[in-house]
Order: C-alpha cells, then structure tokens, then sequence
C-alpha cells in the first residue's frame, strides 16, 4: 500500500509528466510560415524632380450600390401633416428615384410609409399606406414596373427622430425608399 505522501508525489509527477508531453507535443509541430510579397518599388524620379504623389483612394459610392442611391439620389421624401400628396419638393427626388431605378433594372425597392406621433395607431397605418402608395404610383407613372415595388406602413411605430414638437413631426411624416435587392454590393 502506497502512503498518502507518496501519492502526492505520484500525482505531481504525473502532471509534471503530462505538461512536458503537451509541450513536446507543441514544439513537434511548428507553425507555418506564410510568405510575405513587398510592394514593388517605384521608380526613382529623375534628377531634379520630384515623384507624384500616390493617386487618392475613391470614396465614391460604388454604381448600382445601396449607398450610391442614398448619397446621389435620396431615399426619403417628406409629407404635410395629415396629406398624402406628394409634395413639389419631393418630384425632383422620386425623378432621380425613378431614372435609377431604370438604370439598374435588377433592383427591387419596398417604400415604407411614416407618420408623426399625433393621431392613432390605426389611424396613421392607414395614412402611412397612402403616403407610401403615391410614392409607388408616381415611380410606376415614372416607368418602374410595379412588380419592383412593395409597400409597407409604419405609422407611427417607427420614427427617424425620436424628439417631440413640430421640427421632429415634420422628419417622422415620410416616405422611405428601401432596396430589398439586385442592387451592387460595396
């Protein structure tokens, strides 16, 4: 029978015996190197002058993306209260709508209809799906097929300002164009 000193003993040199077999285990497998390729170097300019600078990276939108409709086109337009009638501030935004959307046809939108905080749940749903319909009417007027287009009514239950009083009702009462889809990724 073995003591319960000698246990220990056996026991720590088990775990001793173990840690070294894990880092000999380790150190049988080296990691793998990856090559690495420098830039090429440019070419030294000509005595006397200087090189160009680098040509700057574009931040421009990609053609055809998401970002490129939201930056170069606008995705909202705005409503009076209690109308649904598309505003003469927003025709020159749905034209550019309607003139991308021609230009990429692949591309699917659903337009989400907004309202203010005033008035009822229901009631906004309803006003929300007009706003929402009459941005779909003028695309389609415009020339996009209506098979691109979905609607949907927020109401009131989704406001870009959270804010109270007439500036942050007059940014809640829109309509938004959202791609759904074909358009180009970033």
């Amino acid at each position: 029978m073995v003591s319960i000193p000698d246990r220990k003993t056996a026991l720590r040199l088990a775990l001793v015996a173990t840690a070294a077999a894990s880092m000999a285990a380790c150190a049988s497998h080296p990691k793998p190197a990856y090559p690495t390729t420098r830039p090429p170097a440019a070419a030294p300019a000509p005595r006397g002058e200087t090189a160009p600078p680098p040509a700057p990276v574009s931040q421009a939108a990609l053609p055809g993306s998401e970002q490129d409709f939201v930056i170069n086109v606008g995705d909202r337009v705005y409503f009076d209260f209690d109308k649904f009638q598309i505003r003469p501030d927003a025709q020159p935004i749905l034209d550019a709508q309607s003139a991308w959307l021609s230009k990429y046809p692949a591309v699917t939108v659903r337009i989400e209809g907004n309202c203010d905080e005033r008035g009822t749940r229901e009631y906004n749903l309803a006003l929300g799906a007009r706003r929402a319909n009459a941005v779909r009417d003028y695309l389609v007027a415009h020339g996009v097929a209506s098979g691109r287009i979905t609607t949907i009514s927020y109401g009131k239950e989704k406001p870009i300002d959270p804010g109270s009083g007439d500036e942050a009702d007059q940014h809640n009462r829109n309509a938004h164009t959202a791609i759904t889809g074909g358009a180009a990724a970033r």
